[in-house]
């Protein structure tokens, strides 16, 4: 297998310090991603492009990360009927709070996963995304499980 099943989408390459978390997630678990700058404000035929021809390309999941008014993963949402999880991405003003009010609050019938503001959300986008290839992938469901047994037993039983 050699293409892959998990599409990454940031607005600008400022959003990488947040979704790179997402991407070594993702390696972590040996799941195979790609990654692209697709800005629904400044690149809107891009993100069409990318959107519309994601699941023919063999994308299973798309995970988008996008800060300030964070229309990326809904308008990629309303261009592909793949599963879409957004990941809101820190802003300076309001401090992530704006992106993940323009996530979460998307019309019925455009559904968008919106995880929580920053790393910890790109983490859990990528770990969601797994869990959902998990379910007609064996050894991604193995490999998902040893991660987090490790994430278990790496947790200290006091302070010292």
């Amino acid at each position: 297998m050699s293409d892959p099943l998990v599409g990454i989408i940031m607005g600008s390459t400022s959003d990488w310090d947040t979704m790179r978390h997402a991407a070594e997630t993702l390696e972590a678990l040996d799941i195979l991603h790609e990654r692209r700058v697709v800005s629904a404000h400044r690149t809107p035929q891009r993100l069409y492009d990318y959107a519309a021809g994601a699941e023919g390309r063999g994308l299973k999941i798309i995970i988008a990360g996008a800060g300030g008014a964070a229309h990326l993963p809904g308008m990629a949402a309303s261009m592909t009927a793949l599963p879409v999880l957004g990941v809101p991405v820190e802003s300076k003003a309001l401090r992530g709070m704006d992106s993940l009010l323009s996530i979460v609050q998307m019309p019925a019938g455009i559904p968008v996963g919106t995880l929580a503001i920053g790393k910890a959300g790109a983490i859990n986008a990528a770990l969601l995304a797994a869990a959902m290839l998990a379910t007609s992938d064996r050894a991604l469901a193995e490999r998902l499980g040893q991660w987090r047994r490790a994430q278990t037993e790496a947790v200290a039983e006091g302070p010292e």
